[in-house]
């Protein structure tokens, strides 16, 4: 029986995280050959870091081409793309306080205790993968369940939607489950992807499956999606200016 990729990644995030964080570069592959279109890394996403209504980290896009009969449709999942030129992070006026690239492990980051939400850094991301937590629940109509009060470790910190306080009103985004990487598990998304479309780990380590996926694969990037509406979305793929560590296999 062929070994489950999810056993191989399992071993190239241990080797990744054997080596100092700085010289690790993390990155996603989607193939959307793959990708069924199920939405369990939406669901799965949208658990595990408690999302609340109308923020979505990893919307799976659906695009048509063709004309009838001959119609063919894809399925496009965005998480935040981690670029390594990001433009959220210029406009942020915390002077890097709040949206900043780490200099620790390569990824775009927030600090909602930072957040001033002003949306600067939302309308800059070309991506839309960034949303304004609205301050509300999907039982907030009855009594709010524990489930939508839970703790929850995105980023580097303990947080807690409750009103008034961060990350109430400010910024959402993917983190790539950086939490869930510091405890040695793959991201939610990839965990939970039935079809096993998406890669995820070291590009640096030339024996990670990633890698050797990259080297094997024709991949671009996302240029934009105008649309954030994951039914409706757009996608230009080409080379990007931002310099996205997420790509795709088409």
């Amino acid at each position: 029986m062929e070994k489950d990729i999810l056993l191989t990644m399992q071993e190239d995030l241990a080797r990744a995280l054997a080596k100092p964080s700085r010289t690790v570069r993390w990155a996603m592959l989607i193939s959307t050959k793959k990708c069924v279109g199920c939405h369990a890394c939406t669901v799965g996403c949208m658990s595990e870091n408690v999302l609340p209504p109308n923020v979505i980290y990893r919307p799976v896009f659906e695009m048509t081409s063709g004309k009838y009969p001959k119609v063919k449709m894809d399925f496009v999942p965005r998480p935040c793309q981690h670029c390594d030129a990001p433009p959220c992070v210029p406009v942020c006026p915390t002077n890097g306080k709040a949206t900043y690239k780490s200099t620790e492990n390569g990824l775009v980051m927030l600090n909602a205790a930072e957040c001033i939400s002003c949306g600067l850094c939302v309308e800059a991301c070309p991506y839309k993968a960034r949303t304004m937590d609205g301050s509300n629940y999907y039982t907030e109509n009855i009594k709010v369940q524990p489930y939508e009060l839970r703790t929850f470790p995105e980023y580097d910190g303990k947080w807690q939607r409750t009103d008034g306080k961060a990350p109430m009103s400010n910024v959402r985004k993917c983190s790539f489950c950086l939490h869930r990487l510091k405890d040695g598990m793959l991201p939610m998304c990839v965990t939970t992807c039935i079809g096993r479309a998406t890669y995820f780990g070291d590009l640096n380590d030339s024996e990670s499956l990633i890698s050797k996926m990259m080297m094997a694969s024709t991949t671009v990037t996302i240029q934009s999606i105008p649309d954030a509406k994951p039914k409706t979305g757009k996608a230009v793929f080409g080379a990007s200016k931002t310099k996205p560590r997420v790509f795709y296999i088409l």
